[in-house]
């Protein structure tokens, strides 16, 4: 019976020690062995990992973005202290991981990260007005605060991915002090536009104008051509008629023999006397009727 109980020992014994022995590592983030107080260069894929844990042990180092925020007062530049609330987004570099512990220790949010964090917003918002903190500036800040913080803390094997600032709190004056200002930028901004609408309109009124007084110009122009073109017409059509006529007549004076007048007057004649109605015909004796001279003379 006693060799039994021995034996249920010394599994269970074993079962812890080898237990014991295993580290599972996790998606995002890295493991570091240190023996005998000596850390390895190697960092560790993530996955089980079998050890000596008499000797040796595997520290977990997180890779992923941690967020880390802080509530801080910031001094700008007239002096005043502004209540804050930001966060700070950073990471770990996977081959800097053993240089991190070997250097600074597992806590290293509280030994570099903050300390260099206060420090390089107290330096940045020093520089910029407290209303800044309110207006367009505010990503400016967030950003000088980021490169302060990356140019100590980078060589050392983080990467600050970003600053935000979430809140800030104004002294009361201070904060409506900046509110009617903005409200007095945004009215005179209102203001610019309607003057800016209201000369867009009378230029525009100016132009329609001035093509309308063009038209009209073109218009008349138009007319008087037109008109132009009529009477030049009308005096080529009268001087083509009378040409025509001058012409007609000219030959008409050719054509006319005494023997065609002869024969006029003689057919004239007939048709007289052939009428119904009673004549008188006096005649001078060489023509049928009188007022007809005779061609020639």
């Amino acid at each position: 019976m006693k060799h039994t109980y021995a034996r249920l020992f010394a599994s269970i014994t074993t079962c812890m020690v080898l237990l014991s022995a295993c580290t599972i590592i996790k998606p995002g983030e890295t493991g570091v062995k240190r023996r005998l107080g000596k850390l390895s260069n190697q960092s560790y894929e993530p996955g089980i990992r079998v050890f000596n844990p008499f000797l040796s042990r595997v520290l977990i180092v997180p890779l992923k973005t941690v967020n880390l925020a802080v509530k801080l007062p910031l001094p700008s530049r007239e002096g005043l202290t502004i209540q804050s609330e930001i966060s700070i987004l950073y990471r770990i570099e996977k081959q800097s991981a053993p240089d991190v512990i070997r250097n600074i220790g597992m806590d290293y949010a509280e030994v570099i990260i903050l300390p260099v964090f206060r420090s390089a917003a107290a330096d940045v918002t020093s520089k910029f007005y407290a209303k800044d903190m309110h207006s367009g500036e505010r990503a400016l800040i967030e950003r000088n605060i980021r490169d302060t913080m990356m140019e100590i803390l980078g060589p050392k094997g983080f990467i600050v991915e970003n600053v935000l600032l979430k809140s800030i709190s104004l002294p009361q004056g201070l904060s409506a002090a900046i509110e009617e200002k903005l409200r007095a930028e945004q009215e005179a901004q209102r203001m610019e536009f309607t003057k800016q609408r209201e000369k867009l309109e009378a230029e525009r009124k100016a132009i329609a104008a001035e093509g309308d007084k063009q038209a009209a110009i073109i218009g008349a122009q138009a007319q008087a051509e037109v008109a132009k073109l009529n009477a030049e017409g009308q005096a080529i059509a009268i001087k083509l008629e009378a040409e025509a006529k001058a012409k007609a007549n000219e030959l008409l004076t050719k054509t006319l023999t005494q023997d065609v007048l002869k024969n006029n007057q003689i057919e004239a004649f007939k048709l007289l006397s052939q009428s119904a109605n009673t004549k008188v015909i006096i005649t001078d004796g060489k023509t049928p009727l009188i007022g007809i001279p005779e061609v020639g003379k």
